[in-house]
This record gives structure tokens, sequence and C-alpha cells, in this order.
């Protein structure tokens, strides 16, 4: 199986050269095995997979958690960062993946527009609020990298306040990785002709209407201002404490197979186990033997 964080990882040894996001097609499946290997059809075969990494992935989760419970000087956190075009299946993907761990050890937080208190502190204020503790697997929908995509697109901000922010981001970063939280950054990639169809679907299906608003066609309208924007982010905060993953998204079924074998590669990393107890096994079995 190949290695899904060296397939998908972007950025390069020069922070001034902006991802070309236009180069990555976002009908592809990188890693994906071919019919010829799994002897089936690659979208059956790949949600099998996801149902047993699911599985892999609680029980990733649970040794987190227990470590952090047992041995607090030991515990770490992850924090899965997810970024996408609007309909670019953040909900769908935390559903799907995030989905198949025990929420009571999952920290998900999605991040609209910011609150009138939120705009009085640093952009990064309500951020560290948000993060997961030790033990926890956190994952925010939508993140900080707003401060420096729509506020760049909109104009909310002149470029003098929001381009000194991918320093203050690779910092702040950089601080979280060394006190022990992994963090995997992964932009869901769609083209904008999926796009179209996805908001399609959400004025047809009445089951849907209630996702689609209408702002949603004012950020289509600048499609190319916000790919400029993204490929500058991923360019200049790809680094190698907390580098950026562009996974192809317009295939709904590879979107969550891929973001769950990034999640494995980056739990199997961290060699987790279960902590051994600090009693005599033997002993307590036979006190509970005795109890009759």
């Amino acid at each position: 199986m190949s290695d899904m964080r060296s397939l998908l990882r972007v950025g390069s040894t020069d922070p001034d050269v902006p991802v070309d996001l236009a180069a990555i097609d976002p009908n592809s499946t990188p890693g994906l095995p071919g019919r010829k290997t799994t002897g089936r059809d690659p979208k059956v075969w790949a949600r099998a997979e996801l149902e047993l990494m699911g599985a892999e992935l609680a029980t990733q989760q649970e040794m987190l958690f227990a470590q952090a419970t047992v041995e607090p000087q030991l515990g770490r956190s992850v924090l899965l960062v997810l970024q996408a075009m609007d309909c670019g299946g953040k909900d769908g993907a935390v559903k799907r993946v995030a989905g198949a761990m025990n929420p009571l050890g999952l920290h998900i937080k999605a991040f609209g527009p910011p609150t009138p208190e939120e705009r009085r502190h640093d952009f990064l204020w309500r951020i560290r609020k948000a993060l997961p503790p030790a033990g926890y697997v956190g994952v925010f929908n939508r993140s900080h990298y707003e401060d420096v995509l729509v506020v760049r697109v909109n104009g909310l901000a002149p470029e003098s306040v929001w381009r000194p922010r991918y320093q203050k981001i690779n910092d702040f970063e950089r601080r979280l990785v060394g006190a022990g939280t992994t963090v995997v950054k992964v932009m869901l990639h769609i083209s904008r002709d999926e796009q179209r169809e996805r908001l399609t679907q959400r004025l047809v299906d009445p089951t849907k209407h209630w996702k689609f608003n209408p702002d949603d066609l004012d950020s289509r309208a600048k499609w190319d201002d916000y790919q400029a924007a993204y490929g500058e982010a991923l360019a200049r905060c790809g680094t190698d404490e907390a580098p950026w993953y562009v996974l192809p998204a317009n295939r709904k079924w590879y979107r969550d197979w891929a973001l769950a074998h990034l999640l494995r590669e980056t739990f199997a990393d961290l060699n987790l186990s279960y902590p051994q107890p600090d009693y005599d096994l033997a002993a307590q079995r036979r006190r509970l033997e005795a109890d009759g």
C-alpha cells in the first residue's frame, strides 16, 4: 500500500512558490489499488476498507485516551484540520471518518464567522480555546486558515494585516506540535464543476435545502481568487512540523478512504499502546474470585 502522506503532501522548499491546485486532478485517486490488485470494483473495495480502518482508528483513539488518562505525562493529542471550498465535503468526511471513533474522545469544532467577542481578540484566540486536550482527537471544520483565505479574498482586512498571519500560524503550529499535538492538515480539493453539481443538489433536493446558503454563490464567483489564496497558504504554511495534504475529493468514497488512510498512518507513527497496570493482575483476580 502506498504512503498516502507522501502522495498527498504539497508544498516545496520555496514558500514563495504557490501550490498549483489546477495541476491536481480532483477526480484522481492517488494510492488507491486498482481492480487488478483487489479483484473488486474500486468503490466497493474502498468502502469495505473504510469500515476496517474505522475499527482500527477507534482502537487507536482509545489507546490515545487511555494513555493520557493513566500516564498524563505521556499524554498526546491529534488535531485534524479540514479546509475546502464550499460543498467540499468537510461535513461528510467528519461523519464517515471521525464518526467511526468514540464520540467521548472526539473534540469537533466548526468555525464560522467570528463573533463580536472573538473579533476583540487576536485571530488565534478562538482557535486556542478549541484545541483538543491530551488524549483527544480534535477536528476543525474550517480553522485559523479562514483568516488568510476568506479575509484575504473578501478584503475584510488589508494585506498588511493578513499577510503576517502566515508566520504567526507557522509559529503557533510549531509550538502546538512541540507541546504534544500531532497536526494533520487536509484540503479537500473539488473541481468547480463538482461544486456546481453539489450546489444544484441542494437546490433540487428538499432534504438538502437547509444546506444551501445564497452566500455560497458569492464565494463561487470568486473561485479563482480562492484558489490563489489557497495556493499561497498551502505553500507558506506547509511545514515539516505541520505539513499540508491536498486530497482529491470529487469522489466521496475515495475522499473518505484516503482521509482514513492518512489518519491511520498518523496514528501508526505515534506507536500507541494500552498502559500496563501498576497492580498485580493475578492478585486482583484472586480477590474477585474469593468475593464469590
